[in-house]
């Protein structure tokens, strides 16, 4: 085992994150090996696809067209704008819930070097009760403030530090995989070949904004500005409760992380997209009705061609799915024209032959 290795390992014990015993290698496609197939300038051959499947078909041959200098849906390369929700169109949600909320569960509820106030402890077993009852529940902004919480007053590189630790953790559910490496493989090359046809890639989320930076990072196309999620306030470390425009960054400070600010879901969504990127997008990936109001923005009353694809958690051996979620999300992409992506009938992986189900359904 290198030092590095070794390092990795050591800080997450001490984190609380599990024993050096418990820490296993990961089968899965590792996340440099994730970063080959969505960092690619070439694009894809799209080997992780069923290429008789309709959402394939709609998409290559969308793309065709639109990149056609002569074709009358010619899209100039400064307006092909993409956006991508992250939680369970990206990368696993049901391990066996979003990131978030496990290292928010972690933090309040697990973790050996932090001591949570008595309100940040009952929030957290409310939402361990939630996660244990149905899964994946419907994010709130109470419960986005509850998951800031436990980490305000936290520096900004030692937040980062603590998700990367994080991702070190096994995806509960799901054999010989970490949380980190979750990434759906056919999702990276749908990533990859947006790229390689000069669309701007953004990635548009209900997690926490700088969470989801750490988490991406290095595996796809997408620069830090382009993440956009649920944000909080960020302080100086000795402004105290000073208004911001009353105080001045000092020598002696540093960026701590305040309280929560606005959840990133449905309408906030494209307030977002609108004062961030500045264009309206003209392809939109979401996985549920949280992401309504994303992708009808990229389709409806659009000057350009524009599709909006759905993904759909139906597959039960080779991940974790919901027949409920997936028939409500099939639901609206009939009701609002949204192309679907069968989980289980479009893609021929979702993590590597290596990852199954831990449990049988």
């Amino acid at each position: 085992m290198n030092k590095k290795k070794l390092c990795s390992l050591v800080m997450a014990a001490m984190l609380g994150f599990g024993t050096l015993a418990g820490v296993t290698n990961s089968e899965a496609a590792s996340r440099a090996e994730l970063a080959k197939i969505s960092i690619n300038k070439q694009g894809t051959n799209f080997k992780y696809w069923n290429k008789e499947s309709n959402a394939f078909k709609q998409l290559t041959s969308y793309m065709k067209d639109i990149t056609d200098p002569k074709s009358k849906n010619f899209i100039p390369v400064q307006d092909r704008i993409a956006v991508f929700d992250f939680d369970g169109t990206l990368i696993c949600e049901t391990t066996p819930s979003y990131f978030e909320w496990m290292m928010h569960i972690h933090r309040a509820l697990e973790d050996p070097n932090y001591t949570p106030s008595e309100q940040d402890r009952q929030d957290a077993l409310q939402v361990k009760k939630a996660v244990e009852s149905i899964g994946v529940p419907v994010p709130t902004s109470n419960q986005a403030q509850a998951q800031d919480s436990v980490f305000a007053g936290m520096g900004l590189e030692e937040y980062d530090n603590y998700v990367k630790d994080f991702m070190e953790t096994p995806a509960e559910g799901l054999t010989n995989l970490k949380r980190g490496e979750s990434f759906y493989l056919p999702m990276m090359e749908v990533v990859s070949y947006l790229a390689a046809n000069k669309f701007k890639v953004f990635v548009v989320s209900g997690s926490d904004r700088q969470a989801v930076r750490v988490i991406c990072d290095g595996i796809m196309p997408v620069d830090s500005d382009n993440i956009i999620g649920t944000d909080i306030r960020y302080l100086a470390a000795e402004q105290g409760d000073t208004d911001g425009l009353k105080y001045t960054y000092e020598e002696k400070d540093k960026v701590i992380r305040g309280q929560f600010q606005i959840k990133d879901l449905q309408m906030n969504k494209v307030s977002a997209m609108v004062r961030e990127i500045g264009k309206q997008p003209v392809l939109g990936f979401g996985n549920s009705t949280s992401d309504s109001s994303m992708l009808n923005y990229a389709i409806f009353n659009n000057k350009y061609k524009a599709l909006s694809f759905g993904v759909i958690c139906d597959d039960r051996e080779r991940e974790l799915g919901s027949p409920k979620t997936a028939e409500k999300m099939t639901n609206a992409c009939n009701k609002y024209g949204w192309i679907t992506i069968s989980m289980k009938n479009d893609w021929k992986t979702i993590y590597g032959d290596n990852v199954k189900r831990s449990k049988p359904d």
